[in-house]
Formats: C-alpha cells, sequence, structure tokens
C-alpha cells in the first residue's frame, strides 16, 4: 500500500495517522518463500518534523510459516514489529540514504508501507527457529523426523578414534 506524503510536505504539515492493511501474503527472503498466516493492519503516523524532514512510526503483528533448523517442520513464528524512522527527503547523498534504507520504501511523495515491512521482517529475522525447545532434529543417515518417532539406524556419529577413552569412562565411571 502507498501513503501519499505531500500533505505533510505541504506548508501545512498535515500529520497523517492511519491504519493499512498489508498487501503481502507471502516473504521472499533470497529463494525462499514463507507464507504469512496472520497479520494485522499497520497503524502508521507520519508528522513534519522541520524543512523536509519526517518521522514515521508504526506497529504491527504478524505470523510467518519458517521451517525449523532442526527437523524441517514447519513452525508458526510472531513478529511484533515497532519501528519509528526518521527520514531526510532532502538529503541527496546516496551513501546515507543507502545507509538508512529509506530509497528503498521511499519513491518520490509515496511510502511503501509493504516494502517498509518487508525491511523491518528481514532485521527482525530470528537467528534459530525451532518448533520447539526439546526439538530432536532429524535422523543423519535415513532422514527420519525424531521428533515423530526413532529410527533402527546404526549411530555412525562416534568418531572410532575415540573409542578408546569411550571404553575409559565405561569402565570407570567415577572418574
Amino acid at each position: 500500500m502507498l501513503i501519499d506524503l505531500s500533505g505533510v510536505l505541504s506548508e501545512q504539515h498535515r500529520g497523517i495517522d492511519t491504519i493499512a492493511e498489508l498487501e503481502m501474503n507471502t516473504f521472499q527472503n533470497g529463494k525462499s518463500v514463507f507464507p504469512i498466516l496472520k497479520k494485522e493492519p499497520v497503524h502508521i503516523r507520519v508528522s513534519h518534523l522541520k524543512k523536509r524532514e519526517l518521522s514515521v512510526e508504526g506497529e504491527t503483528d504478524l505470523t510467518i510459516q519458517i521451517p525449523c533448523d532442526r527437523c524441517l517442520a514447519d513452525a508458526p513464528v510472531e513478529f511484533r514489529l515497532k519501528f519509528d524512522r526518521h527520514i531526510d527527503m532532502d538529503d541527496k547523498d546516496a551513501v546515507h540514504a543507502e545507509e538508512l534504507d529509506e530509497a528503498n520504501y521511499i519513491d518520490g511523495y509515496d511510502l511503501d508501507v509493504d516494502r517498509l515491512l518487508y525491511n523491518e521482517i528481514l532485521v527482525g529475522w530470528p537467528m534459530k527457529v525451532l518448533c520447539r525447545e526439546d526439538c530432536k532434529g532429524i535422523c543423519s543417515v535415513c532422514g527420519q523426523n525424531l521428533n515423530e518417532g526413532t529410527c533402527n539406524c546404526e549411530d555412525t556419529g562416534l568418531d572410532p578414534r575415540m573409542s578408546v577413552i569411550r571404553d575409559l569412562f565405561r569402565n570407570f565411571k567415577e572418574v
């Protein structure tokens, strides 16, 4: 959704306080596409600070379906987005604009809400996603989801060079 900023930048400096609907239904990060399961309307406030400088504030809640990092089962991840951006419309310095990513979501006098939220989701993306805290992952041999059951694969993860130490611990448990 695009929000027209010309009223805020005009002589009257009319602020904007609106509810915007998020138009994106999926979040695409590189080659991966993640469906958005639940999205709340975005409450956006735009106010004039000085000259051609604006303050853009907003908040919303989203739930995105992301695969678990251990077992690859789908896990819903909640995002509580709250942002406050200071925008200088007169700043022509390309390095400064790239650093703040303003060129990404402001085009002329239009504020692209979807693009702004895309950046916020990207910044808030979790480092590790787990379907549950005690997720057991998948078997490295057969690929069985160990949360759903066990497999009959032999544990090949043990290094044969460590067998002497393993035997030592078996024989002398008090060590």
